[in-house]
């Protein structure tokens, strides 16, 4: 089964947000991963950060396969079946609810984002097996208690819940601010939930040049934090081994091949 916000926006109203004359994050990631839901603008500030730095392509690749792996732990291993996933994102291949009903098909999955060109490509991730549900809410990060009030309308917020916060925290300027966002969406589930965190981060000065140059083309900036930082917002909360490490080091595929790449990440369950 699939559904909707109750209050779905019109085609008018969803054309009159989209900002076509400055980059956005959802369309420049998805550009990196080889969408094609992005515009020119979003395009050229692709290619002048892939001059400055090239590994960015592989952070936004191996970031994608993290999210993968950490769906399908805990959908098979966990025993997950209901997930939260905020800053969505355009939809590319392997979205978390395919991933999760692949292993679960009872799974039921929440995508939250506020941008209006992932509010306008809803339909195509409006999709769910039979014994699932999955949809999705178009709010934002800094209104936890209005997306937690939402969710529970397709999730079942009585059972442990996985919280994801995939590329999506560097928005929040403040980092005491974006700790506190987390620890209220996570306040909000019950014990045995789990926080899937992912982000760049500034290991190396060509991120940190990247970020930069980000955030002078009139984008909403995002901000690349250290790894301690990021480790920081599973305070109080029981790591998943191997505990907040690269993108490419967190239970890696047989055989895999590890990159330096300066993305962390981590899951925590929280006790």
């Amino acid at each position: 089964m699939s559904e909707s916000d109750p209050r779905p926006a019109s085609a008018d109203d969803i054309r009159s947000r989209i900002d076509t004359g400055k980059p956005h994050s959802a369309r420049f990631w998805n550009y990196f991963v080889g969408g094609k839901d992005n515009y020119e603008v979003d395009r050229e500030i692709g290619d002048e950060i892939k001059e400055i730095f090239p590994g960015l392509v592989d952070v936004a690749r191996t970031s994608r396969l993290f999210l993968g792996r950490a769906v399908r732990h805990l959908a098979a291993e966990r025993g997950i079946r209901d997930f939260l996933d905020i800053g969505t994102g355009l939809p590319t291949a392997d979205n978390t609810h395919e991933v999760a009903q692949r292993t679960a098909p009872d799974a039921r999955i929440v995508y939250v984002d506020n941008d209006p060109l992932v509010l306008a490509h809803a339909r195509a991730l409006l999709t769910s097996t039979p014994e699932g549900r999955t949809s999705y809410i178009d709010a934002d990060l800094y209104d936890p208690a209005r997306i937690l009030d939402q969710a529970g309308e397709t999730l079942d917020l009585s059972r442990p819940v996985a919280l994801m916060l995939l590329n999506v925290l560097g928005h929040v300027a403040d980092h005491e601010q974006a700790r506190e966002l987390v620890a209220g969406l996570m306040a909000g589930l019950p014990a045995g939930s789990h926080l899937v965190i992912s982000d760049s981060t500034a290991t190396s000065p060509g991120m940190i040049a990247a970020s930069e140059a980000y955030n002078r083309s009139g984008a909403v900036p995002y901000y690349v934090r250290s790894i301690a930082e990021i480790s920081g917002f599973f305070d109080g909360l029981e790591l998943v081994d191997p505990g907040v490490v690269r993108v490419t080091d967190w239970r890696p595929e047989e055989g895999a091949v590890a990159e330096a790449v300066d993305a962390y990440c981590g899951v925590a369950r929280k006790p």
